[in-house]
């Protein structure tokens, strides 16, 4: 019986053989890597693929062979641009790997133990966990299944999965240390209503160092991890202004909410009258519109080091479980002081020997002109537009 119209018929691998001239064996041997083919039938084999429209049923043959060379990659806060850097990031790696990654979407601990269950239904290769922390049993369930799951900046699910994290910790004390060098007395640190493990333990290591060091600090919980909560939680930052003179933003997307609110809402100038600092070192924070002073958790390294976890649990599932710590460093720009407490003077020629500008502290010692020139025998100027070094 003729197809019916506008029905196209599938075309298999014997399809394939019969135009070729070959074996079906030999098609299947063209589109395997690694198996032995002749250029000339691989020639003819791929000719009449294409000449027919055929294309290799990867997930039947994942049947067979029990694993495919897909790997599930689960992910949210896709918005976020450290986010949506780190997934494009991990892709392109996974298909330098020869892997091919299937990207869901997932929030709360429960849609991410749907989504790794539908994943384990198409003999996956194995899990990257980027989203909410995975609960135990479906951890439990890839691990009895023989898929490796590698956990990225999460807390311990509880199985002995293999996790990434970053030096969260260690960032959120260095960035109090680094207010504290930079002249602030009274701090806040700004963090989403609902925090992830990271975000919450950067704020509470920043909190415990305050702590420590008998400096007051105000929790200002509000709203998502998003431009928006961070211009939102810039209002409750100005209602409590003369109790705070520098802040902490546990993710860059909210600080620049926060700048954009304490200036172009508020008149606060940045660093002069408040001092912010973030954390993440998206693209966006060295944009000279924002130029913050943040703690870069690098991409990079994060996403190396996940995919070597997972090709080592591939080559050896028997190795036990491995926990990777990534460090993380300042990036100093304009919205704090600097250790020294410096600031930049652009003084008016009228006040001021030197033909561009002078370095001076806070206390109004000369410090060197910007032009090179020697600035001996410069006063130091009763007036001029402050920036911040």
């Amino acid at each position: 019986m003729p197809d019916a119209p506008g029905h196209k018929k599938t075309v298999n691998s014997f399809d394939v053989a019969r135009l070729a001239g070959v074996s079906r064996s030999a098609v299947s041997r063209t589109f395997t890597d690694g198996a032995s083919v002749s250029k000339e039938t691989r020639d003819k084999v791929i000719a009449a693929a294409r000449e027919l429209g055929y294309r290799v049923n990867v997930l039947a043959r994942s049947l067979h062979k029990q694993k495919s060379d897909l790997v599930g990659v689960v992910a949210a806060d896709l918005d976020n641009p450290f986010r949506s850097e780190q997934i494009d990031l991990l892709s392109k790696g996974l298909l330098e790997c020869g892997f091919r990654p299937i990207l869901l979407r997932g929030e709360k601990s429960t849609d991410v133990a749907d989504l790794i269950g539908s994943l384990l239904q198409y003999s996956v290769a194995g899990v990257i966990v980027t989203s909410d922390t995975p609960p135990e049993e479906i951890c439990i369930e890839c691990l009895e299944n023989g898929v490796p799951l590698v956990v990225v900046n999460k807390r311990d699910p509880g199985a002995p999965v293999d996790r990434v994290v970053t030096a969260f910790e260690d960032g959120g004390r260095k960035a109090y240390e680094h207010l504290i060098a930079s002249g602030c007395r009274k701090l806040a640190v700004v963090t989403p209503e609902r925090s992830s493990f990271s975000i919450n333990g950067r704020a509470l290591a920043f909190e415990q160092a305050a702590n420590d060091g008998g400096v007051p600090v105000i929790r200002i919980a509000w709203g998502a991890q998003t431009y928006d909560g961070g211009l939102a939680a810039a209002e409750f930052v100005h209602r409590v202004r003369s109790e705070v003179d520098g802040v902490f933003c546990t993710a860059d997307y909210l600080a620049l909410g926060v700048l954009d609110g304490l200036r172009h809402i508020h008149g606060l100038r940045v660093p002069q009258d408040i001092q912010v600092v973030g954390y993440d070192d998206i693209p966006q924070a060295a944009w000279k519109a924002y130029d913050l002073t943040t703690f870069s958790q690098s991409r990079h390294d994060l996403c190396e080091a996940t995919l070597d976890l997972l090709m080592q649990r591939l080559e050896n599932p028997d190795l036990p479980q491995q926990v990777r710590v990534c460090d993380v460093h300042l990036v100093q720009r304009a919205t704090t002081r600097g250790p020294a407490g410096e600031v930049l003077v652009q003084v008016h020629q009228l006040n001021c020997c030197c033909p561009t500008a002078c370095w001076i502290s806070s206390a109004g010692q000369l410090l060197g002109a910007i032009s090179g020139l020697s600035p001996k025998g410069c006063p130091v100027p009763s007036s001029g537009e402050i920036w911040s070094r």
